[in-house]
């Protein structure tokens, strides 16, 4: 019997939908239609590419708030974060539709040769294994650079926002672009080994946990196939004794509790220099606590549940695990009572390295704040991780910040703001947290051929 995927509103508890999964043989046979669309799609002119990108967002304004609404339904984030979701799609669809042909363009190289220059040319068809903390941007992030490139691609999405997967599919196809361009394989965990190894897949980007990455990374490999991965992060934000106190918690509470905790670059370990240390925990608890959680759909809710049960519970886990170790709650920490996968805003200080809290990745509404005796032991304990994603410095002195963002070791170092993935930016991390990079000039590299010509 064919299983299902299943979508639950987190926000109740409640049955969304139910779609049927395809088996491996109906999978590999999309693939094999993606790889034959590929052979025709990859002749098309970078004008075409991008007239039909530009009528994707299009479609994405167009269509905001109803693709918001299914974000929200299927994982909980606030509406009001879903919208801005939406708009993020829409700025990359254009962005890419007219820097591609640039990005990507021919480059002379001066040999002995009467003419030798460099080259990118489309690989084929990639498959995208993606999460759900942003059901649509996740999978645009990977789809429109690819696509851009010449490229199909073909996505293995998570189970709990598979309405959100279709809805993409279907976006790809009212905007004009040939069917089988981008492709959404409803199939279940257990069928990706299988299909990362199908000859006509030939390259795999992952975005997700360290564990999933490994895994991926493993069988590509095995099968010689090039993976790009953006997986967890522990992201340290350095809070210097120079920093407006205020505004620096005002940017630490939204930067834990955005996306309902959920996101691999959300600031999740917050240094703070001894001299500041209590000032800067008093106020940034009154933020964590005023914050409002509530139903997601509501315009004044801060933040919403988490995006499954057995999310909350295991984050819940982290944080007694931490307690157990040394740790201390001065904030949230129970399980919420009633409908949905709720969990408060909480805090956990005298976390120290060793501690779950400080080793390993709290995806959820649950902040660490440790104190630094000074600026060189701040930036130890930011670096004492496995992870390297995002990191960030707050501070009054912008040279000050920038010397010891520099010394971060991260994919990203931003001062004086909170992480984000931008477009014009290369995206990704080191150690831990993955390799290869997505978006910018370097993002839509990953997946072509750099290929020499020569001609005598």
């Amino acid at each position: 019997m064919m299983s299902k995927a299943t979508t639950i509103n987190p926000a109740n508890g409640e049955t969304v939908n139910e779609y049927e999964r395809i088996d491996l043989v109906k999978a590999k046979e999309k693939i094999a239609s993606a790889k034959e669309v590929f052979t025709s799609w990859k002749q098309t002119s970078f004008a075409e590419r991008s007239k039909l990108m530009h009528t994707l967002a299009d479609h994405f304004e167009g269509n905001k708030e109803e693709y918001a609404k299914l974000a929200t339904t299927e994982m909980g984030k606030t509406i009001v974060q879903a919208r801005k979701e939406i708009e993020k799609c829409a700025w990359i669809c254009r962005f890419y539709a007219d820097k591609s042909e640039h990005f990507l363009a021919n480059e002379t190289v001066e040999t002995e040769a009467t003419r030798s220059y460099v080259t990118f040319q489309p690989m084929g068809v990639i498959l995208a294994v993606m999460p759900w903390n942003f059901p649509f941007y996740q999978v645009i992030r990977f789809a429109v650079p690819a696509i851009m490139a010449g490229n199909t691609g073909v996505l293995k999405h998570a189970s709990n926002v598979q309405g959100s997967a279709f809805a993409l599919e279907d976006a790809f196809v009212k905007a004009g672009f040939p069917k089988g361009v981008f492709t959404n394989l409803n199939i279940s965990a257990e069928n990706v080994k299988d299909i990362i190894e199908d000859k006509n897949i030939v390259a795999v980007t992952l975005t997700g946990s360290d564990p999933a990455g490994r895994s991926v990374a493993t069988i590509a490999g095995a099968n010689l196939k090039k993976t790009v991965l953006e997986l967890g992060g522990s992201d340290a934000y350095i809070i210097l004794d120079d920093a407006d106190i205020d505004a620096a918690a005002e940017l630490a509470t939204f930067g834990r509790l955005q996306n309902n905790g959920q996101t691999c670059i959300a600031a999740k370990r917050f240094i703070v220099l001894d001299s500041i240390y209590d000032k800067f925990l008093e106020i940034f608890t009154n933020k964590m606590r005023n914050a409002k959680m509530g139903d997601p759909m509501d315009e004044t809710s801060y933040y919403g549940p988490m995006a499954r049960f057995d999310l909350r519970d295991e984050l819940h886990e982290q944080v007694l695990k931490t307690v157990s170790q040394g740790g201390r709650l001065i904030l949230g920490g129970e399980i919420h009572e009633g409908k949905g996968a709720y969990y408060p805003a909480t805090i956990l200080v005298d976390v120290q390295p060793g501690m779950e809290a400080f080793d390993n990745e709290l995806f959820g509404p649950v902040a660490s704040v440790i104190r630094a005796k000074d600026e060189s032991e701040a930036i130890a304990l930011a670096n004492n991780s496995q992870f390297g994603l995002g990191s960030g410095v707050i501070t009054s002195d912008k040279e000050r910040g920038e010397k010891v963002a520099l010394q971060l070791e991260a994919g990203s170092s931003f001062v004086n703001k909170l992480v984000t993935s931008d477009p014009r930016l290369p995206f990704g991390g080191i150690k831990n947290s993955g390799y290869g990079r997505e978006l910018s000039s370097y993002g839509i590299r990953e997946f072509v051929n750099i290929k020499s010509i020569w001609i005598d």
